[in-house]
């Protein structure tokens, strides 16, 4: 039974507003001393501890096991399914495609003031580990969401880790996609022990500049725990979106788009926030009448009754400072005018306009990437880019006439900050002029 009502947004009590903002955060509070202890075991003892994990899988397991060789991801890309194969193909050009626009120019230069040249270069990261979860489940989309932007960056070697099936055997279409994505290594590895190992580097498992790719609270807890050692992109926690639809919605547009991410996980979230009190009825109406028929209905109806909303608003202002409050991770456009929407929105991880443009399209094939910030962390970070991949450093070139004229204020500055070796480091020059 669901509990799906229409609520009016600016009649809700204070506790109901904070669990819609709120969601499923993901809080990795309650497994942090335990990921500790794997993360700690792993860094002193390396392939050791991940073997004495993953012999669940196979009784005996060396470290040759926690490797896909060439032959098994060969195999693994000649038994895909031809279609599904193409369908891989197109999603990939398209992410490659989306991700190459992103490139920089390797360098840049202005003149600041006369004799003052500053500039910034573009480095990719020597070396990439991408996380991609699986077992018995399979994400190819995922594999071609982080390798592929690594490689469009430059990055020297990208290598990716998944948790294995019984028999230390790895998915045949995540081998499949990885190979097709351009992973150089793979490693049949899963949860805390391949991020750690990724993160210290051990005799089998290279270290890795950064860790990028989306888990469950485990992965989340050790990437977190080994921030500093290595890079990683944002935390991830379960996904959402936010459809925000006048009256020019079509209910059965809202009804798919909404249901479609409610299938997710029973922590999945899917918040409709609407100007049309009609439209609200109608949805709640019409998902109420599918559920029986629906497929993964455990799941749907945890996800809607824990999670889920839907919000009518008085007018467009009101429902556009709404989303920028959530943040989505997703954000679905289904207005009369999206693009006029669009300069409006300030924090969400990507944006679907119109109606077709449905958040699966951007799962999958459009291009964009579908690792993206969640529990609004979109106000402060971005979905997973090129940019993710690449070092900026900044370089100056300074004539002596240059220096010269910022002589004084450095001196001044660095005297100030009690600092008088920074001083003389400029005043040197000029000593004996």
């Amino acid at each position: 039974m669901i509990n799906l009502k229409v609520e009016n947004l600016s009649r809700l009590d204070p506790a109901r507003r904070q669990a819609i903002l709120k969601r499923s955060s993901v809080d990795v509070s309650a497994v942090l001393a335990d990921i500790k202890k794997i993360v700690d075991d792993l860094h002193r003892e390396g392939d050791r501890i991940t073997l004495d994990f993953h012999r669940q899988y196979k009784e005996d397991i060396s470290v040759l096991d926690l490797v896909a060789g060439p032959e098994e991801i060969q195999a693994a890309y000649d038994s895909l399914d031809p279609h599904l194969l193409q369908a891989l193909k197109i999603a990939a050009a398209n992410i490659e495609k989306f991700h190459q626009a992103q490139v920089e120019r390797e360098m840049w230069a202005i003149e600041v003031q006369p004799g003052i040249l500053a500039g910034r270069l573009h480095r990719p990261l020597d070396r990439a580990g991408c996380y991609i979860p699986g077992g018995l489940a399979k994400y190819p989309s995922t594999v071609l969401m982080t390798i592929i932007p690594a490689r469009v960056a430059g990055v020297k070697e990208i290598i990716a880790c998944t948790p294995p099936d019984q028999g230390m055997t790895a998915n045949a279409t995540t081998l499949a996609a990885a190979h097709l994505a351009g992973a150089q290594r793979i490693f049949k590895i899963g949860g805390p022990w391949a991020v750690a190992s990724m993160a210290f580097g051990t005799d089998t498992v290279p270290k890795v500049d950064k860790i990028v790719g989306p888990g469950n609270k485990y992965v989340t807890a050790a990437k977190l725990l080994v921030f500093g050692e290595v890079d990683i992109d944002s935390p991830a926690g379960p996904s959402e979106a936010l459809i925000l639809a006048d009256d020019s919605a079509e209910v059965r547009y809202v009804v798919a788009d909404f249901l479609s991410q409610v299938e997710h996980d029973p922590d999945a979230s899917a918040v409709l926030v609407t100007t049309s009190e009609d439209l609200a009825h109608k949805v709640v109406e019409m998902i109420r009448a599918e559920m029986p028929s629906l497929p993964r209905q455990e799941i749907i109806q945890a996800a809607i009754n824990n999670h889920s909303a839907v919000l009518v608003v008085q007018d467009l202002a009101e429902a556009i400072g709404f989303v920028n409050l959530y943040a989505p991770e997703h954000l679905q456009v289904l207005t009369s005018e999206p693009f006029e929407v669009l300069p409006r929105i300030r924090h969400a991880g990507s944006i679907f306009l119109g109606p077709y443009a449905p958040v699966p399209v951007g799962d999958y094939a459009s291009g964009t990437n579908h690792v993206l910030p969640t529990g609004q962390c979109a106000r402060m970070f971005s979905g997973l880019s090129v940019d993710d991949f690449i070092k900026k450093p900044t370089f100056q070139h300074l004539t002596r006439d240059g220096l010269q004229s910022l002589k004084d204020a450095v001196i001044l500055l660095a005297e100030a900050e009690g600092l008088p070796l920074h001083a003389r480091a400029v005043a040197e020059r000029f000593r004996y002029a």
